[in-house]
C-alpha cells in the first residue's frame, strides 16, 4: 500500500489523482490532502478519503478547518501554512508526494519532498522551471526519484529507455513536445485584440485551471514545458522541438539517432499520466476510454505560429540565458496572467510584460533558494510596474 500526499488536492490534478486512488484502494491511500484556502472542498475530501493529515496553505483558515473537521467527528490532524506543506511533504510514513500546487507557491514543499527522498510526482512545472538546478541537487542528495505528470513529459519518460538518461548516452537526437495550439490556433494578432478571459479559458481538449488555460492559449505553457524538459532529461534547447497537434492524441515523441521515432498516444485525460507515475514501473487501470485509431481516422501536425504567439520564443530565450532567467520568465508571466484574468491587461500584452522583464532584469546564477525567491520577487515587482504603466 502506497501512502500518497496530494498537495493541491482540490485542483484538477488533485481530482484526477484522487479518482485513481479511489479506483485502487488496495494499492493507494490518500494519507495527506492539502489545499490553498478552499476549506469546504478540503473537508468534503477528508470525509470521503479519511486522510491522516489535512493541510491548509493559507494559515488564516486553519481554525475554520479544525472546527469543521471536529464537527464531523474526523480524527484528521491539521497543518497550516508553508511550514505545514513542507512538513506534510516530508512525513516519514508518506511514500509518494504529488506536487500539484499551481505556481511558485509549490516550490518549497516540492524541494522538501525531494530532499526527503520521496517519490515525487511533479505536476507543478513552475518548481522545476524556477529552480531546476536546486531541484536536481535535492533529488540527488535525498536519493528520491522524480516522475513527471505533465502529459508531454510523462510521454517522453515512457518513450525513453528508463530513468533520466542524458541524450548523448541514450542515442537520442531530439525530443518533440506536442501542443494542441489552444483555443486560438490559426488566429492572427488582430483576431486576438479583444480576447476575454472566458475565451482564453475555453480549451478545446483539456479540462484545466484558469491560469494554465491562459498559458495554453498564449503557448507559454509549452514554453515552460521546454524548460522543464531541459532539466528533466538533460536536453539542450536545440534538441527540444515543439509541434502543434490539434487532436492532443500524440502527447510527445522521441527521435533516436538511428531514425526511429517513438511516440506515446492516448486520449487527453490526465489520469493516464498520473496512473503511470503512481504505479511505475507497473501499470493500473486508469478508467480512461480506449483509443480507437480507426475512429480517429487522421492525426494532424503543424508548426507553431511563433509570430503570433511570442511567449514560446521568450521561453527558449530564458532557457538559453540560464541562471535566474527562467524564474524571471515564470514570475512575470504569473503576474501578467493574473492581471489579464482580473481584466487589467489585454491578452496580447501578457507577452509584452514578460519580454519587458527579461529585457530589464539581468539573469544571475542560481545559488540557493533565498536568492531565487529574491529574483522571483524582483521580477514580480517589475512586472507590476510594467502592467501599471500600460494601464495608465
Amino acid at each position: 500500500m502506497k501512502r500518497i500526499a496530494v498537495l493541491g488536492a482540490t485542483g484538477s490534478i488533485g481530482a484526477s489523482t484522487l479518482d485513481l486512488i479511489a479506483r485502487h484502494p488496495d494499492r493507494f491511500s490518500a494519507h495527506v490532502l492539502a489545499a490553498h484556502r478552499n476549506v469546504e472542498a478540503l473537508v468534503a475530501l477528508c470525509l470521503r478519503f479519511r486522510p491522516a493529515w489535512a493541510v491548509i496553505a493559507d494559515a488564516a483558515f486553519e481554525a475554520d478547518l479544525r472546527q469543521r473537521l471536529a464537527g464531523h467527528g474526523l480524527s484528521t490532524r491539521v497543518l497550516a501554512g508553508s511550514a505545514g506543506l513542507t512538513e506534510a511533504a516530508t512525513l516519514t510514513e508518506v511514500d509518494t508526494v504529488v506536487a500539484a500546487i499551481v505556481g511558485a507557491a509549490g516550490l518549497e514543499s516540492t524541494l522538501a519532498a525531494a530532499r526527503a527522498g520521496k517519490r515525487l510526482l511533479l505536476a507543478n512545472k513552475e518548481a522545476i522551471v524556477m529552480a531546476g538546478p536546486l531541484l536536481l541537487a535535492a533529488l540527488s542528495a535525498g536519493g528520491g526519484e522524480l516522475l513527471p505528470l505533465d502529459s508531454e513529459h510523462n510521454a517522453v519518460f515512457q518513450c525513453l529507455p528508463g530513468g533520466r538518461p542524458e541524450l548523448t548516452t541514450a542515442g537520442v537526437r531530439r525530443l518533440v513536445l506536442t501542443a494542441s495550439g489552444g483555443p486560438f490556433r490559426g488566429r492572427t494578432r488582430t483576431d486576438l485584440a479583444a480576447v476575454t478571459p472566458a475565451m482564453a479559458c475555453a480549451h478545446p481538449n483539456w479540462s484545466m485551471g484558469r491560469k494554465i488555460s491562459v498559458d495554453s492559449a498564449t503557448l507559454m505553457n509549452k514554453g515552460l514545458e521546454v524548460i522543464e524538459a531541459h532539466f528533466l532529461f538533460g536536453a539542450p534547447a536545440e534538441a527540444i522541438d515543439v509541434v502543434v497537434h490539434p487532436q492532443s492524441i500524440v502527447h510527445s515523441l522521441v527521435e533516436y539517432l538511428d531514425g526511429s521515432v517513438l511516440a506515446q498516444l492516448g486520449h487527453p485525460d490526465m489520469r493516464t499520466a498520473i496512473a503511470h507515475a503512481l504505479a511505475w514501473p507497473g501499470r493500473v487501470d486508469a478508467g480512461v476510454r480506449r483509443l480507437d485509431l480507426v475512429a480517429l481516422g487522421q492525426l494532424g501536425f503543424e508548426a507553431p505560429d511563433r509570430a503570433t504567439f511570442t511567449c514560446l520564443d521568450l521561453a527558449y530565450a530564458a532557457l538559453r540565458a540560464g541562471g535566474t532567467a527562467p524564474a524571471i520568465l515564470n514570475a512575470a508571466n504569473e503576474e501578467a496572467v493574473a492581471a489579464f484574468l482580473d481584466g487589467r491587461l489585454p491578452f496580447l500584452a501578457i507577452a509584452e510584460v514578460v519580454a519587458g522583464c527579461l529585457d530589464r532584469l539581468a539573469a544571475e546564477p542560481v545559488r540557493d533558494l533565498a536568492g531565487l525567491l529574491d529574483s522571483d520577487l524582483t521580477a514580480r515587482r517589475e512586472a507590476q510596474r510594467i502592467i501599471a504603466a500600460m494601464a495608465g
